[in-house]
């Protein structure tokens, strides 16, 4: 995941859509987009009908943004995507969808997915009984996820998990939010993706 080092609620008025990087605090009045829900800079209230470049390319950044993830980054993952079986835009997005940074906060252990970058690096994350502090890691079905942070963290995270509930924890993972564990019980399929991304503007972006 990319590190953000300006403001992440300018990237939401961008998109104009809520990427939720600031975690429970996007779903109040605080939220920017939905105190000034146009794009930011002295021409973001100018409405202009954007070209189909336009409209592939906002969806690209919107995913990258969504996912903390660079240019090459996300580059690699389409290549990898085009090589594997599968459509190619539903393979893309189950790819971005098995990052631990994501699972991590799928299972609602963090509040954003930047913070669950953090979380990962500082190695509080044990996938199988190994510790793994790289949040680009992709997990298997199968795989176990355990929470080893020490009883401080353990309660933050767990107050965490009870701004998060009504997130709700998708179908594909199975987690134990007293224990804080979590397993894959399958792979993700585009049914189980809500950031309502259309995969297929971003295949045609990439195939021109």
């Amino acid at each position: 995941m990319a590190r953000q080092t300006g403001s992440s609620c300018k990237l939401c008025r961008r998109e104009n859509v809520k990427l939720f990087l600031k975690g429970a605090r996007c779903n109040t009045d605080k939220c920017a987009l939905s105190r000034r829900a146009y794009a930011p800079g002295q021409h973001g209230q100018k409405r202009k009908k954007p070209s189909d470049y336009g409209i592939q390319l906002r969806e690209k950044q919107k995913a990258k943004r969504i996912y903390g993830i660079l240019e090459k980054q996300f580059r690699n993952y389409f290549a990898m995507a085009e090589r594997s079986k599968g459509v190619t835009g539903e393979v893309l997005l189950q790819i971005l969808e098995r990052r631990i940074d994501n699972v991590i906060y799928r299972l609602l252990f963090a509040p954003s997915r930047q913070a669950a970058r953090q979380f990962v690096r500082h190695g509080f994350v044990r996938i199988n009984d190994k510790k793994v502090n790289i949040p680009s890691f992709l997990v298997k079905e199968g795989d176990a996820i355990k929470v080893t942070a020490k009883e401080k963290m353990r309660k933050k995270i767990k107050d965490e998990i009870e701004l998060a509930k009504e997130r709700g924890v998708p179908v594909w993972l199975e987690a134990d939010l007293q224990d804080l564990k979590g397993i894959i019980k399958r792979l993700p399929v585009k049914a189980d993706i809500g950031e309502g991304i259309q995969e297929q503007l971003i295949v045609e972006l990439y195939s021109k």
